[in-house]
């Protein structure tokens, strides 16, 4: 579906190939196609943040680190941004592909 295979090279992270090389399917059917994309990447970003919540108050319940939501918030926020700057690539890609499968059968 894209046209560079590697993920974490930036240089045209988003520039999809026009046509499937499989089933020769229009991939960009109309100019603005993938904007809707940014809900889904929005879906995936909530989930992300949520998921490092819980594994955080996990790990505090466990006893391995001192964290609480109202009295460390620092360590979400921090953990949040990080993971959120390493997983950019992916879920950008992954937000496009779900996007382009509700829509291209």
């Amino acid at each position: 579906m894209y046209e560079n295979p590697t993920l974490y090279t930036f240089n045209n992270l988003g520039g999809s190939k026009k046509k499937c090389d499989v089933c020769a399917t229009n991939l960009v059917p109309e100019p603005g196609f993938y904007f809707g994309a940014a809900y889904v990447n929005w879906a995936l970003t909530v989930v992300l943040w949520v998921s490092i919540l819980v594994a955080l108050k996990t790990i505090n319940a466990l006893g391995w680190i001192d964290y609480g939501f109202l009295t460390h918030p620092e360590k979400l926020i921090f953990s949040g941004i990080a993971l959120t700057l390493v997983a950019f690539p992916y879920m950008f890609r992954l937000s496009r592909s779900v996007w382009a499968h509700l829509f291209i059968k």
